[in-house]
């Protein structure tokens, strides 16, 4: 096997559709799946003693549901414009429940088909870089979008008690 087929051997369950989302310019792959809906910024009601990330809830349709910002979390510039929004997604908790939860992006970009092909595993940065919670590599139209595990991405400790407390 060569290591190009051994490559997209490795990043075949890998392939579907994906929201791509921009965080300070840089664009991700959300997995279509996974999303709910994509919502206008609205009031979001800030939770006490929760990291800077966490925002708060919002009201959605009769269910509070977390708020995430994931340009913070990302350590990215987090300055709101017209195109800034919410998407609402489904993850799973460590125990298995699925909660919905808000993230807020720059903006919304497109759903990209992603084949194996298009798909290339995590490149290796050493192990004091944690990336846990990227699936891949995707080349869309020549550029490269990182492709989000948001399970992993957004139930950190103090987001899953929130998601629970929801």
């Amino acid at each position: 096997m060569t290591n190009e087929s051994a490559a997209v051997a490795s990043t075949a369950h890998l392939q579907g559709k994906y929201l791509t989302v921009v965080l300070d310019r840089e664009a991700y792959g959300i997995a279509v799946l996974k999303v709910r809906e994509i919502i206008r910024m609205q009031k979001i009601t800030p939770v006490p003693q929760t990291p800077g990330y966490v925002k708060g809830v919002i009201n959605l349709r009769g269910h509070v549901i977390p708020v995430v910002d994931l340009r913070v979390k990302f350590g990215r510039r987090a300055e709101f414009a017209d195109r800034t929004c919410i998407v609402v997604v489904q993850v799973a908790l460590p125990a298995g429940q699925k909660v919905q939860m808000g993230l807020i992006v720059d903006s919304v970009e497109e759903v990209a088909n992603l084949t194996a092909q298009d798909i290339e595993p995590t490149p290796e940065f050493g192990p004091k870089l944690n990336t846990e919670c990227i699936l891949g590599m995707a080349k869309v139209k020549g550029q490269v979008k990182t492709l989000l595990d948001l399970d992993r991405v957004v139930t950190a400790d103090a987001v899953q008690r929130l998601a629970q407390a929801a």
